[in-house]
């Protein structure tokens, strides 16, 4: 099947407007907000940040760790005129964290998007989003109009992807941050959809998805970002997908129970929980993508998948964290913004196997987390460790630590930065020289509540419970962010 922009995507121009959000509005989530201890991780950032030194106030700098993370998430949700409703739906901010001759700084500038220019011009945000509905002076005629590039960042050849999931990556500068535009891959498939987890083979061969209800399209990257392939694909069903993984052979996709039923506003409105039909994995051949494999498992939730690994005798494993249902995508991110108490259980580390008999399970860990991230020298290989965050409490959506499970031993160490912090996602850098896959340190940043600042720390994978060997502290607190990568 050729895809081309109308039969895979129709883009943002077809939403319904439902309701403007009135100022009282805005200032009433404002005022919910800055009760919340946790207030900051959803706080708006006006402007730019200048790059700036950052003061070592721990450790020391670990000997040859040179390189910066990029980092992306939602930084503005409130204007005077109108206001996002949903955690998802606010500015992308791409930080880049920088380490380098033993020294640390910080830079952070905004996604220069089409959706920032028209909303920042009139004082309100208009696009509509994941749970925020569109403005009826919204100006809207593709996808990308309405792309706050929010969710993740990768570097693809010389240049960064600031990514969302609806539509086209968009394009800035590794040094100045400065933003150039969205990604055209092929003329006729401007526009499409590409999630924010491609999954980047060792040779940095990309793999990604676009979703479009019953159905995807399949992304195949050089290194470069040169596309090779575009392949649409029917899914079984509908599902939420904000993630996938991938084996050295195979394209590995969990379509959870939370199946698009209506075309309705906002988006996370559309879909609704059907536990009976269970979790369904679809496995395909990466060589010939209509050779597929179908799995059922009970139902589960999930965002976030890590990479999967196929064993000698076809096994499949793939780690993720599991939910019990998705009430947190449909409304607790919507409250956690406006700094509303939750009681949402948490989402489970936890492991899927699928046997060549055709039969698949879930192993759960007992242990909360979120974010999983691994070797990238081995995506798509077996592997050992698993980084990801936890802490997590149910009356505390946001996590406070972060730990590394050991699926040789089952044990998972951890060390909590306490309640007086909110940690990001973290991510495997290698020792230099290092080629085991345990020789790596743990890199990301927090934010210190009580000192009102943002700070980056460097742990030792196999010492994750002693806590830092190096923490820098910014002048400024950043709101929490999604996703992103070391470089």
């Amino acid at each position: 099947m050729t895809p081309t922009r109308r039969s895979l995507f129709m883009g943002a121009a077809a939403l319904a407007a439902a309701r403007v959000l009135t100022p009282d509005r805005a200032y009433a989530a404002q005022a919910m907000s800055a009760t919340a201890d946790w207030a900051l991780a959803t706080a708006d950032v006006e402007g730019d940040v200048a790059s700036r030194a950052l003061q070592l106030v721990h450790g020391r700098a670990p000997a040859g760790l040179s390189g910066s993370l990029y980092r992306n998430g939602p930084a503005k949700f409130r204007r005077p005129g109108g206001s996002s409703q949903h955690w998802f739906d606010g500015d992308g901010l791409i930080r880049r964290w920088r380490v380098q001759d033993g020294q640390a700084s910080l830079a952070a500038r905004f996604a220069d998007t089409p959706k920032r220019r028209q909303e920042a011009e009139v004082g309100a945000m208009l696009m509509p989003g994941f749970g925020t509905v569109a403005d009826p002076r919204a100006r809207i005629g593709s996808a990308d109009d309405a792309s706050p590039a929010n969710t993740s960042v990768h570097k693809v050849g010389g240049k960064l992807w600031a990514l969302w999931e609806a539509g086209s990556p968009l394009a800035m500068d590794p040094e100045t941050l400065e933003t150039e535009g969205f990604v055209a891959l092929r003329p006729d498939l401007k526009n499409m959809p590409f999630l924010a987890h491609p999954r980047v083979e060792p040779d940095g061969r990309i793999w990604n998805l676009g979703i479009n209800g019953k159905q995807a399209m399949v992304w195949r990257l050089a290194a470069d970002g040169g596309l090779e392939d575009a392949e649409v694909i029917a899914l079984p069903r509908a599902s939420y997908i904000h993630d996938f993984s991938a084996t050295a052979k195979s394209l590995v996709i969990v379509l959870q129970p939370w199946v698009h039923t209506r075309n309705i506003m906002p988006l996370s409105a559309a879909f609704e929980w059907t536990p009976q039909g269970g979790t369904q994995i679809l496995v395909i051949d990466k060589a010939d993508l209509g050779q597929r494999r179908i799995y059922e498992l009970p139902p589960f939730g999930f965002f976030h998948a890590g990479d999967a690994w196929e064993e000698a005798d076809g096994t499949i494993r793939l780690d993720l964290c599991a939910h019990k249902d998705m009430d947190f995508a449909a409304r607790g991110a919507h409250e956690v913004l406006n700094g509303v108490p939750l009681g949402h259980d948490p989402a489970e580390l936890a492991m899927v196997v699928l046997e060549p008999n055709g039969r698949g399970r879930l192993e759960r860990t007992g242990v909360v987390g979120e974010f999983p991230r691994s070797d990238p020298r081995r995506a798509g290989l077996a592997r050992r460790f698993s980084l990801h965050t936890t802490g997590e409490r149910a009356d505390r959506p946001l996590a406070s630590a972060v730990g590394v499970t050991d699926w040789s031993s089952g044990r998972t160490r951890s060390f909590d930065f306490g309640p007086g912090h909110v940690t990001d996602e973290m991510v495997y850098v290698p020792k230099p020289g290092g080629t085991h896959e345990a020789d790596a340190w743990l890199v990301g940043p927090s934010i210190n509540l009580k000192a009102g600042v943002s700070e980056l720390h460097v742990l030792d994978l196999m010492h994750v419970e002693d806590g830092p060997v190096a923490t820098w502290r910014a002048d400024v607190a950043l709101p929490a962010a999604f996703h992103g990568n070391w470089v």
